[in-house]
């Protein structure tokens, strides 16, 4: 076992813990904190299949983040107001159950990510920043001037959806959703990192000619990694909409996008658990020092630039004492 698995078990083994401890003594406030946590380190791991292991730059995850939020939210407002979904051709409702809204978040965002990749894969480098920055900003403005649902103002969602046999109003119990999806999720990256498409997507991010020379076809090969990473965002934003009972346009900002590179760049690009390290850091940072100066992000970036400039291996291989290749 090396150092970084060690330090990976630890990290996930250590946010169950906070969980329970907080639960045990009567702090629901800080199991729901380990919610969000587990929440932002999912839509982290989404981006970190299109950056960190295809070398992507994606400023524009918001998104994602942003249509899975919506997508929960305006299932819920139907069947909150008995209004069918859609009535023609046929009659289709909304609903309130969680796995349907999840495979519906996933799917949103996976066709939005495919129409995205799909242009933005025309371009490389600084060009591909911009295109998936602009396609994000496209879709704020657009939900900002959707007044069905909310408009600038959001949408409520009013009560946390439901699952089979689980209170998701209890804070342990929607923790428990949150993290076993997490951890699925980041099960599921560790298989496909190690699979023949993980070895091709390295190809595509270290030498694409040289991909392309094995009848390999390396836009294709990205392109599946930037629906995947899409899809996984997307499903983290459904999750966000619940934890919060509210979505709005604010998940899809730009600023939103940083974020999620933010928890990445921290954890350590391409690191297995690195989008937990980082989320874990920055909500712990938040709580503890957002309180004290509304300027505590000066601290986050300092933060920031000393991992980029001394940890390019972010806070895991700065800890676990190794350096990724390639």
């Amino acid at each position: 076992m090396t150092r970084e698995t060690a330090l990976n078990a630890l990290l996930g083994l250590g946010l169950l813990a906070v969980a329970l401890t907080a639960h045990a003594a009567g702090w629901t406030f800080t199991v729901t904190l380990a919610t969000k946590v587990a929440i932002l380190a999912l839509a982290g791991a989404g981006l970190n299949i299109a950056l960190g292991f295809g070398g992507l730059v994606s400023f524009g995850h918001a998104a994602f983040f942003g249509i899975g939020g919506y997508a929960a939210g305006i299932l819920a407002s139907h069947a909150m107001f008995y209004e069918p979904l859609v009535t023609w051709p046929v009659e289709i409702e909304g609903t309130r159950a969680m796995p349907v809204i999840w495979l519906v978040a996933m799917a949103a965002s996976g066709l939005a990510a495919l129409a995205i990749g799909a242009l933005s894969l025309r371009t490389r480098g600084v060009f591909f920043i911009m295109i998936t920055l602009a396609f994000a900003q496209m879709i704020f403005y657009f939900a900002i001037s959707w007044p069905a649902y909310g408009g600038e103002d959001g949408l409520s969602l009013g009560v946390r959806n439901t699952f089979a046999g689980l209170n998701t109003l209890d804070p342990l119990s929607f923790f428990a959703i949150c993290y076993t999806l997490l951890m699925i999720v980041l099960g599921l990256t560790a298989l496909l990192r190690c699979s023949a498409f993980g070895l091709a997507l390295d190809g595509a991010r270290q030498n694409a000619e040289r991909l392309k020379s094995l009848g390999i076809d390396p836009t294709r090969v990205l392109l599946t990694a930037f629906c995947l990473s899409g899809m996984v965002t997307g499903l983290s934003g459904a999750l966000y909409a619940d934890l919060n009972r509210f979505v709005s346009p604010a998940m899809l900002s730009w600023q939103t996008s940083g974020e999620i590179m933010v928890f990445v760049i921290l954890g350590g690009v391409g690191r297995l658990f690195g989008p937990l390290a980082g989320a874990a850091l920055y909500i712990v940072l938040e709580h503890n020092l957002g309180g004290v100066s509304e300027h505590w992000q000066f601290l986050l970036g300092l933060l920031l630039l000393l991992v980029v400039l001394f940890a390019r291996g972010g806070l895991i291989g700065l800890v676990a004492g190794e350096r990724r290749h390639g």
